[in-house]
């Protein structure tokens, strides 16, 4: 190993972990499971490729425009690093090679784009709208509250109901929101910014709010909130409300003659082990059907590490292979994320078949 190139690699790409760089032993294992390889075919769109690139990158290799077509193709859904077995975290890997590229003022027109609108709007949909402004007035909402609800972008914006019916929900069972909350940075750190005025915002407001815990609908969300703020304890609405099962069966939860299936988020899922509190509400109402990947090996939506922006004809051809793992009697898809529910409805090429938040769920069981 020549120490020279690892001092290059050092200076210019400090968040990388060399030890992933060369952990790669080539064998492409991670050709079976990558869902851009699926789509793509090119060995630059793998993850074997793409530790080839970041090593040369690493060691001092010309930059070429080429290479974001590898780099930033990569949905960072993790599945490569579960079934490596040399141990390798591709998608820290990724995202550190990234970061590197943005300090050097290497980046797409659509990185540029995000990382300044989160900037200047606080979101990413660029919407100039309060955060809460899907709040209505019937709704008191307590001042200080140990436990909060962190809303996202995706429903303080795009989808406003599902922010809606699950606060109301959630505001029965003593939980608040902040005052000023705004965007949890999750869509500035997937493609190499950095998010500290986001971070710093939102923790003057958990502070503010006497915030402990924190409820979080969306798994983008909850991985960057868990990261940044180890001190409090963030939960996914979906472990929050198991754990308050009791009380939603007291409040008229009823069962739905109905059969759904289940897609698991990947950052709730792979990267958290979210896995069993969906499943309880979910059998609390109706019958489940599996699909043909789930948990640990689920397959990604396609929507994450920046790539139903970047990419959009790639991400929702990714949608389309994972609703391929839909079993045959089902009356919808249930997932726990806004970015999973948005691709899995765009690709959705069946009518009959409903893309839900599992907050929907849990409203049509309580009315």
């Amino acid at each position: 190993m020549n120490f020279d190139k690892m001092k290059y690699g050092q200076k210019y790409f400090p968040d990388v972990d060399v030890r992933d760089l060369y952990r790669c032993v080539s064998c492409g294992n991670c050709r079976s499971v990558c869902p851009v390889f699926e789509v793509g075919g090119w060995e630059s769109t793998n993850t074997r490729g793409r530790i080839l690139i970041a090593r040369n990158l690493y060691e001092g290799a010309e930059f070429e425009e080429e290479i974001f077509d590898s780099i930033n193709t990569c949905t960072t859904c993790g599945i490569c690093a579960k079934t490596c077995p040399a141990g390798a975290n591709p998608p820290a890997l990724v995202e550190g090679i990234r970061k590197g590229l943005v300090d050097m003022g290497k980046m797409t027109e659509t990185q540029k784009r995000i990382s300044e609108t989160v900037d200047e709007f606080g979101n990413t949909l660029k919407s100039e709208e309060k955060r809460n402004s899907w709040l209505t007035s019937d709704i008191q909402v307590p001042k200080k509250a140990d436990v909060v609800y962190f809303v996202g972008c995706l429903d303080s914006y795009r989808y406003k109901e599902t922010a809606l019916k699950t606060y109301k929900i959630l505001n029965k069972l003593g939980v608040g929101l902040l005052e000023d909350e705004t965007c949890c940075g999750s869509p500035l750190l997937r493609i190499g910014f950095s998010a500290e005025k986001q971070t710093d915002h939102n923790r003057k407001q958990f502070i503010r709010s006497g915030t402990k815990t924190v409820v979080v609908g969306c798994a983008g969300c909850y991985n960057t909130l868990k990261s940044n703020f180890p001190e409090l304890e963030i939960l996914s609405v979906s472990d929050f409300l198991s754990k308050n099962i009791e009380k939603l069966k007291s409040a008229g939860l009823k069962k739905l003659d109905i059969t759904v299936s289940f897609h698991d988020p990947c950052h709730y899922g792979r990267d958290n082990s979210i896995f069993e509190s969906p499943r309880k509400i979910i059998l609390e109402i109706c019958t489940l059907k599996e699909m043909k990947n789930t948990k640990e090996k689920s397959k990604c939506c396609g929507g994450g590490g920046g790539v139903r922006t970047g990419y959009n004809d790639l991400s929702i051809e990714i949608a389309k292979r994972r609703w391929e793992d839909l079993p045959k009697g089902v009356n919808a898809l249930v997932t726990t994320c806004p970015l999973c529910v948005r691709n899995m409805r765009d690709s959705n090429s069946n009518p009959e078949i409903q893309v839900l938040d599992i907050i929907d769920l849990i409203e049509s069981a309580l009315e």
